[in-house]
């Protein structure tokens, strides 16, 4: 297939490029070390052998990614379960809430192929994460593209054109599937909302109105419910950072922090639920002027992912904890609450921060797990 040369700086690797690009690896010393301990036993040429038999990236997800993710499900989580709700078997973009900075596109991938699709998602990943240049290689074999976020303000426009451009031409002329986050970065509260400014940039690609420029996206809302979120203590951390000092930055390392933590921490049940196409509904307010459009679009995206939520006893117990009406009381048992609690005072207990507001923390932690109940009770209204 001819790629347009302009895309070669954020695009996935291409299959001539592959062995190259594994040799490189190999070679690097950070990069083979890593890769290693992920396979016990596996010498290095081994490791050069298992991944120069792979011709495609496609290959590189099923003979090395997926066989560990399939082990992490069995270490990590209670289940991990996809709801199509009968969708065709076609190519889409999956505009989902964001949980897990590796694990949301990786479990999605697993799924898919698991319910006979022929193919994974190409992944829209921020270069912020990509803290090595090993990240970056590693990312791009797995079918990633780039979202630039470091570039100056003046590039940006041309940089979200680009990158628009090129998932239109995933969608239409690769035949991929998309995955890509309904904001930038998760939602550190679980309060999940679909960014106006993403849809306008998912629209300035393709021909047409607005409303074609989306549909030809063929977009799926996608919900997302994980029962434990094994980076809820670090989010409530980073909230007293910030809370504490307004100018505080994560850092490259506590990205890398987050995503090993959520790589390898507990998630019990895991639920993916796909809602209608977008196209199902859109004509409905396609003639709505372009700034009022793209707010329609973005609220009524995210009532189908709120209503899609699996709730858990979890979430529950921190609505009625917060809210303070017990209206879910029958939703969970005392087994349940103690349970909780007991997860909930061991994640507290893994934050280490001067001046430590434990009020604070818990008060955080119990809002990421309130919220989806509180936005699926409004959707559902």
């Amino acid at each position: 297939m001819n790629i347009p040369a302009e895309f070669d700086e954020i695009r996935p690797y291409t299959p001539e490029e592959l062995p190259a690009v594994f040799d490189e690896l190999l070679a690097d010393p950070q990069f083979l070390p890593i890769a290693l301990s992920f396979f016990p036993g596996v010498s290095r040429e081994e490791l050069a052998a298992r991944l120069h038999q792979c011709k495609t990236n496609l290959d590189v997800q099923k003979r090395v990614f997926y066989p560990l993710v399939e082990e992490l499900v069995m270490r990590a989580c209670a289940s991990v379960d996809l709801d199509t709700q009968g969708l065709p078997i076609s190519n889409y973009t999956f505009v989902s809430n964001h949980r897990d900075i590796v694990l949301d596109s990786a479990f999605l991938s697993l799924l898919l192929l698991q319910h006979g699709f022929p193919t994974t998602v190409e992944i829209a990943i921020g270069d912020n994460l990509l803290a090595y240049p090993w990240i970056k290689k590693l990312v791009r074999i797995n079918k990633s593209f780039i979202v630039q976020r470091s570039v100056g303000m003046r590039q940006m426009l041309e940089s979200s054109a680009r990158l628009s451009r090129y998932m239109h031409f995933a969608i239409s002329e690769k035949k991929e599937n998309i995955w890509i986050a309904q904001r930038q970065g998760r939602a550190k509260d679980s309060d999940d909302r679909t960014q106006d400014s993403l849809l306008k940039m998912l629209a300035m690609g393709g021909e047409g109105s607005p409303a074609d420029r989306l549909r030809s996206l063929n977009i799926v809302p996608l919900a997302i419910s994980y029962e434990f979120d094994p980076c809820d203590f670090l989010k409530a951390k980073e909230f007293q950072q910030k809370r504490d000092d307004p100018g505080f930055k994560k850092s490259r390392e506590d990205d890398l922090v987050n995503m090993q933590t959520g790589i390898f921490g507990e998630k019990g049940h895991v639920h993916y639920q796909m809602a209608a196409p977008i196209n199902t509904w859109l004509d409905e307010v396609a003639d709505l002027p372009k700034a009022a459009f793209f707010d329609a679009v973005a609220r009524r995206m995210d009532r189908a992912i709120h209503r899609n939520y699996r709730l858990y006893p979890n979430n529950y117990i921190a609505a009625d904890r917060l809210d303070g009406d017990g209206r879910y009381a029958g939703r969970y048992t005392e087994a349940d609450v103690c349970r909780f609690d007991a997860y909930i005072d061991g994640q507290l207990a893994r934050i280490e921060l001067p001046g430590k507001d434990e009020d604070y923390l818990r008060e955080r932690m119990l809002t990421m797990y309130a919220n989806p109940a509180r936005n699926q009770a409004a959707a559902l209204r």
